[in-house]
């Protein structure tokens, strides 16, 4: 089946050797059936032509040695075009004339020189041909003055890229005056490092013109006014420098509504002259230059899409630019700390700041600009913060989109919340709320008093703190004034505490059945012991420290005593600042617990955990009572010098 197909392939390619010999009427015929002789199913395959035959009326033989990449009744390409096949290829382009079906002509790897690819040129021009490109061209050389036909033609749109020029030195309007004259509606050269293009000597038709990755520079078509009908210019990937020079050029390109100036070295100071742009651009991306915020003080007054990313803008200055019309501004890649305001958008619907420096975004964004739709502020280093979340549900308040919503947002700081989603980071109304704060502060406070007070009140602290306060101002004056004293040895076994009320029990029954006798012990009662001159607390102070036991004597008359509160409270503070074991509790009489006021809750504890002597009534008993009270406080003090 190859083999057939290969053969009928042979003969239709035969037959375009006697196109010398064939009418303008047979023509299309003719091309259909080369396109016949192809794959069906459009593929790309490289097809070598088999040896083509040209024939005159000697039969001489020559070969075509280009490639056939594609072949349709409409379009046509070809690869590997050299000066040795450009002949046959112009006449093979010759048999298209403008009643022909072909439209599409690509022209690949071509390896000619200057007249020969303006033969092509030429004879393109004044075919059916509407779209012709030429990809990768060299040894283009002995560039020289020639003079075009641009008359009668069909075509519509050139394009030409990775045209790589040999000759050192040439008259550049030979070059360039060639292609800026051309009558047709688009022109592309790319990717060929030109270094100009010269104005054409005409109003010219171009509507389209893409001049992309070569070395223009700012000299590009200053005061030139015949682009009248020019429409979009492509510019991106040059060697452009001057923002305002740029606006300047557009300045006569009085349809102009698309400008590319991407990926150039533009920059703008506020110093540089006022700009002057195409009042009908509409659409302007100058992204990829060196862009400060001095960009906004040169712009056109009538955009409506602008891109300004990746470029060194912090900032955007209320008041800086007046752009009324702008809907779409792109401000991605660039150092701004914020969201822009709206004060000079104010047709602004989408914004894309992504991959700024923007750690909190103004909660006011979505007020100040009301006509914004969609908002594009991924990726940015969020710090988790109230603000932010104030941000996030004013957003969800007002119904607009985050662009990349919620993968694109996560929290950069603080360091424990990195990577968590803006969705999952939550906080508490009353973490946010300063006023609720406050106000729950001082609330608690107020309760917090309030509760310290009570407690205060119901267990006498105050009380307690003034003891304390008292106990240590006596041992402070006793360090200072008689500090041998603070290593005074023990006068006595005991030290009394009771109730005047209860004194004459003491009097009569305590006191002489522990002092009679031989070895009898040696107490300390205030009213024979106390010195003179010295305050009471410090006297009970004195005491207690001079005694190797404290006796309590319990009764209801007791906790109705506040001398004996005292006693009692500096005796306990002993207790525990000595770790030692010396309160002796007797119960002279019962006491209800209802009757011991609350400040006495060292007592209850006491008498609940210690063990505690209770009087007798039945005199057979009390010799056993003695006995027993005797041995707690038996101890020998040491002897007075």
């Amino acid at each position: 089946m190859r083999s057939l197909r290969n053969f009928f392939l042979y003969k239709c390619l035969f037959a375009l050797t006697f196109w010398n010999h064939i009418s303008l009427s047979v023509e299309n015929e003719l091309f259909t059936s080369i396109s016949n002789g192809f794959p069906e199913d459009g593929s790309d395959k490289k097809i070598k032509t088999l040896p083509l035959l040209y024939t005159n009326s000697h039969q001489s033989k020559a070969n075509f040695d280009w490639v056939v990449i594609q072949n349709t009744t409409e379009s046509l390409s070809l690869s590997e075009i050299t000066n040795g096949n450009l002949k046959k290829l112009v006449a093979l382009l010759s048999n298209f004339r403008q009643d022909s079906r072909l439209q599409n002509l690509t022209l690949t790897n071509v390896a000619a020189d200057w007249n020969a690819i303006m033969d092509i040129f030429q004879t393109v021009w004044h075919s059916s041909i509407e779209y012709f490109n030429i990809i990768s061209v060299t040894q283009l050389s002995d560039i020289t003055a020639y003079n075009f036909n641009y008359s009668g033609t069909s075509m519509k749109a050139l394009t030409m890229k990775k045209v790589k020029i040999e000759d050192l030195y040439f008259i550049q309007d030979d070059l360039y005056r060639i292609f800026a004259d051309m009558n047709i509606a688009a022109l592309t050269i790319a990717e060929s490092k030109i270094i100009h293009m010269v104005c054409p000597s005409s109003d010219s038709p171009f509507r389209y013109l893409n001049f992309s990755k070569n070395d223009l520079t700012d000299l590009l078509f200053q005061k030139c006014d015949k682009l009248i009908n020019l429409e979009t210019l492509i510019l991106k990937k040059n060697k452009f420098v001057s923002l305002s020079k740029v606006s300047f050029m557009t300045s006569r390109m009085k349809l102009l509504k698309y400008l590319d100036m991407s990926n150039n070295l533009l920059s703008h100071a506020a110093a540089d002259v006022q700009c002057q742009w195409a009042e009908s651009l509409t659409e302007l991306d100058l992204s990829s230059n060196q862009l400060t915020d001095s960009v906004f003080e040169c712009l056109p007054v009538n955009i409506k899409k602008l891109d300004l990313q990746n470029n060194q803008i912090t900032s955007v200055a209320k008041g800086m630019a007046e752009l009324k019309s702008l809907k779409e501004l792109n401000l991605a890649s660039n150092r701004l700390a914020d969201l822009p305001g709206c004060s000079g958008f104010t047709s602004l619907e989408f914004l894309n700041i992504e991959m700024n420096l923007i750690l909190t975004p103004s909660a006011d964004f979505f007020q100040s600009c009301p006509r914004v739709k969609e908002l594009q502020a991924g990726h940015n280093p969020f710090k988790c913060s109230c603000e932010l979340q104030d941000f996030i549900r004013l957003e969800r308040q007002s119904g607009r989109k985050l662009f990349g919503w919620p993968a694109a947002y996560t929290c950069e700081y603080p360091e424990d919340l990195r990577g968590t989603q803006l969705k999952d980071f939550h906080l508490t109304e009353l973490a946010c709320n300063t006023m609720l704060l406050l106000v729950t502060a001082l609330l608690l406070t107020l309760v917090l008093v309030g509760v310290v007070a009570f407690l205060c009140i119901y267990l006498d602290v105050l009380w307690y703190v003034q003891m304390t306060w008292q106990w240590t101002q006596t041992k402070r004056r006793a360090w200072h004034n008689h500090p041998e004293e603070q290593e005074r040895v023990l006068q006595f076994h005991a030290f009394i505490s009771y109730s005047e009320r209860d004194s004459l029990w003491v009097k009569n029954e305590l006191i002489p059945n522990l002092e009679k006798g031989e070895g009898g012990v040696q107490l300390c009662q205030h009213e024979r012991n106390f010195i003179p001159g010295k305050s009471i607390v410090e006297n009970i102070i004195n005491c207690i420290e001079k005694s190797y036991k404290s006796i309590f004597v319990l009764s209801p008359n007791f906790v109705q005593s506040e001398w004996c509160h005292y006693e009692l409270y500096f005796a306990h503070h002993k207790l525990f600042s000595e770790n030692s074991n010396s309160l002796i509790l007797i119960l002279l009489a019962p006491i209800s617990p209802c009757i011991i006021p609350a400040r006495y809750h060292k007592l209850k504890a006491l008498m609940a955990k210690r063990t505690y002597l209770e009087w007798p009534k039945e005199r057979s008993k009390h010799a056993l009572f003695w006995a027993n009270l005797r041995a707690a406080i038996s101890i020998n003090l040491p002897m007075a010098d």
